[in-house]
């Protein structure tokens, strides 16, 4: 079955349920949301800052946008792309061009215009529909992607050089346009996140969509009942096939815009979420500002919040603890993926085993795992490999790229470039990304290892290991510190603190300074690499 099918089955069984819930806390409540409605008929219910859909609204306007892109001419197989910030509109606007038989492309809302252009002329994008924040990098790159014959703004005050899709999609037929869809046809392109080098176009077929909502509702057994806080980015795998576990069941969805401490416990408190996905900074977040009494969680209604899950990178053992002191009663779970796999839960801990906080757990529901060495071939347990995923979501392919397709699939294995060993009860631990280890005088050092261990210090709120070019040992690993507000820190005092790592583990230097990271969690080591490496100050240093 296509993943359309979830979305037609909950309108008819829960009409006039709500699906979705958008809350702008940055706007006062006296003022209106910006978007305009999608329908002269069906209208979503708006109260200022709060927003709502019905199952039975949200699938309409999934047909009215698939209707409207069908009479421009879009077909089974074209590919269109979304370009927009969170919002309630995002979903209906991917699952009506799902419902065309095109393939949904969803773009980084980050990329600069080069950037957008490059993934519209790789994915051979026919169609962009793209909100008012993108205006001027829209019209940079305007008249140079031939391929895109269909540009729409969802907005108001339409520009020039496009049309409004607020105004098209309102004269729309709502039914369902009917368009034949099977398990094996294509459904989306997602990009990978370019921590490795430029972005690669990561193709999908509806059968990995659908076991990816299958694998989530296995792992944290959502139910009618269930709600869901959102708020990762939806053009990113990770938040929207966790959301997925809803969709399968009916349940509700709450998208956030915005990750304040606050904002999300009150989000949770007052529309009454119980699962949470957090990355670990948005979590360290809320722990410090009640550590330091910005927030009192007596003012909140957080009893039903049952599951709080985190992903995109390895997880402290000391954040898990923490948080167990102010939220003991939680469910804790962390998922590991890939957009290659379809997101999160090729690996999954489980909520079960608390005692293996720092592993990301066991291979997920429908899937095989193995670690392996450089030429492919299983290594024991306890030792360093790379760690490979098999299962009914690997990705197609690399769209357009046969060569990056082959050196990551092969018989239906997906090599995942990162580095892990498998404990003696079979827990598999994240050592670090194969294209980050540091080579330091013949030995291998893990920054995921030292960034663990640095995270311990009360006052480290968030760091990166990198390598840093040394001409008698290679490399030497470099680390960059953030330090929570209020804290101060010495290199002295950092020297002294890790006196109990093994000596060729420990930073040679050490940078107080803000940790980049994209908007799924993940460092942005390229870029720390490119600040600190090469020609800078302290690759200079270093080599002097």
């Amino acid at each position: 079955m296509p993943i359309t099918d979830f979305l037609e089955n909950n309108a008819k069984l829960y009409k006039d349920d709500v699906s979705l819930v958008e809350i702008n806390p940055q706007l006062p409540e006296k003022n209106l949301v910006t978007w305009k409605e999608f329908s002269l008929i069906e209208t979503s219910s708006r109260n200022g800052r709060r927003s709502e859909l019905t199952w039975g609204e949200f699938d309409k306007k999934a047909n009215r946008f698939a209707n409207l892109l069908l009479s421009r001419g879009i077909k089974k197989g074209d590919r269109v792309a979304i370009l927009l910030l969170n919002c309630i509109e995002w979903l209906p606007i991917y699952f009506g061009i799902l419902k065309t038989g095109a393939l949904a492309v969803p773009l980084n809302y980050r990329y600069t215009s080069e950037e957008i252009q490059y993934c519209l002329k790789l994915s051979e994008c026919c169609s962009l529909v793209f909100g008012p924040e993108f205006i001027g990098r829209i019209e940079e790159i305007y008249g140079r992607i031939p391929s895109v014959k269909l540009l729409l703004y969802a907005g108001e005050e339409c520009p020039t050089f496009a049309e409004s899709y607020d105004r098209l999609v309102t004269y729309c037929s709502s039914k369902s346009p009917c368009i034949s869809l099977s398990d094996e046809d294509d459904a989306a392109i997602y990009f990978s996140s370019g921590t490795t080098g430029f972005p690669k176009a990561i193709l999908h077929i509806h059968k990995s969509l659908v076991h990816a909502c299958k694998t989530e509702q296995e792992h944290h057994m959502q139910t009618k009942e269930d709600i869901f806080l959102c708020i990762p980015p939806l053009y990113h795998t990770g938040a929207k096939m966790h959301w997925f576990g809803n969709l399968i069941c009916g349940g509700k969805a709450v998208i956030l815009k915005g990750n304040k401490p606050e904002w999300t416990l009150k989000a949770i408190s007052e529309e009454k979420c119980t699962i949470v996905w957090l990355l670990v900074p948005w979590a360290q977040d809320i722990l410090d500002s009640i550590a330091r009494g910005d927030i009192d969680i007596n003012d909140y209604r957080l009893s039903q919040w049952r599951l709080m899950h985190i992903g995109a990178q390895p997880v402290p053992q000391s954040l898990i603890k923490r948080w167990h002191t102010y939220f003991p009663n939680h469910k804790y779970d962390t998922n590991y993926g890939l957009s290659e796999s379809t997101g999160p839960g090729c690996v999954h801990l489980g909520i079960d085993n608390i005692d293996k906080v720092g592993s990301i757990g066991k291979a997920g529901f429908g899937w095989k795992t193995k670690i392996v060495d450089e030429k492919r071939k299983c290594v024991k347990r306890g030792e360093v490999g790379e760690l490979a995923v098999k299962g009914p979501a690997v990705m197609k392919c690399y769209y357009n790229d046969e060569k990056a397709t082959n050196e990551v699939l092969s018989d239906g294995w997906l090599f995942t470039g990162d580095m892990a060993m498998e404990d003696e009860d079979g827990f598999i631990y994240l050592v670090d990304r194969k294209k980050d280890v540091i080579i330091t005088g013949g030995e291998n050092i893990y920054p995921v290892q030292i960034e663990d261990f640095l995270r311990r210090n009360d006052a480290v709120k968030d760091c990166a290991v990198i390598g840093l070019p040394d001409k008698r040992l290679g490399e030497i690993a470099a680390a960059i510190i953030e330090l929570k507000k209020g804290y101060s820190l010495s290199e002295e005092q950092i020297n002294e603190f890790c006196l109990e790592l093994p000596r060729y583990k420990r930073p040679r230097v050490v940078i107080f300074a803000d940790v980049p990271r994209n908007p799924t969690g993940k460092i942005e080591k390229p870029k720390l690499r490119k600040m600190y490496c090469g020609d800078s100050l302290v690759a200079k240093q270093v080599l002097n």
